[in-house]
């Protein structure tokens, strides 16, 4: 991910926290889509990336009450590469340097396809408390430990023909071995979230708020 901190794009904090010049009590890390294989650097006009703008501003509103921070870094590379698991990779280092530079904050982090899959991949972490994967990329055999002790929200479109709604609801199952997982069927939903976009925001922000313990908006 983008060295910088916040990058172009993201927010280190949200700005009620920046106004009383305090650091977060948690952070939000919103992360964007990607290829199967890349090697392209990413950009901040991909549409993978611009996508995930209206999330970010989704959760952001359902989390400016409690003193939240909502990040939305961008991967180096466009594709996870096979075994290289790129994202992967850059999101482990970027949550290593905010745990450096924020303290011991709680994490949540929210994924779109390759950025779910990439999310559930470092939901391991020790900063992580929840991770969300929405129209997530999970092909056969994906691990499942590292989400014990989670809270683990999937939701997938019926109408998705890029990325496998049946391969979702099979990692769930795999996962509930683990951890306690919430699924959510989203009729008329494609890979891109934008027919019904409004009910995809509203997963984000709803489980952005239960995963920091916040009141319902």
């Amino acid at each position: 991910m983008s060295s910088a901190w916040p990058q172009a794009g993201a927010r280190g904090q949200d700005d009620a926290a920046a106004r009383a010049g305090a650091g977060p009590c948690g952070l939000v890390v919103v992360l964007h889509g990607g290829r199967s294989v890349s090697a392209e650097p990413t950009t901040p006009l991909q549409l993978s990336v611009v996508r995930m703008i209206p999330v970010a501003r989704a959760v952001r509103r359902a989390v400016a009450d409690g003193g939240i921070a909502v990040c939305r870094p961008r991967f180096r590379v466009r594709g996870w590469n096979a075994g290289l698991a790129s994202p992967v990779a850059d999101l482990e280092q970027w949550l290593d340097e905010a745990a450096r530079r924020l303290g011991d904050v709680p994490v949540a982090l929210i994924g779109h396809s390759m950025g779910a899959r990439a999310a559930l991949r470092a939901a391991g972490h020790p900063q992580v408390r929840a991770v969300a994967g929405l129209a997530p990329w999970l092909p056969p055999g994906e691990p499942v430990g590292q989400l014990a002790g989670r809270r683990v929200l999937l939701a997938h479109g019926d109408r998705d023909t890029v990325t496998s709604p049946a391969q979702t609801w099979a990692f769930a199952e795999r996962a509930r071995a683990v951890t306690q997982v919430t699924t959510v069927p989203v009729p008329g939903g494609d890979h891109a979230m934008l027919r019904g976009a409004a009910r995809w925001h509203r997963l984000a922000a709803e489980f952005a708020r239960d995963a920091f313990g916040l009141p319902g908006s």
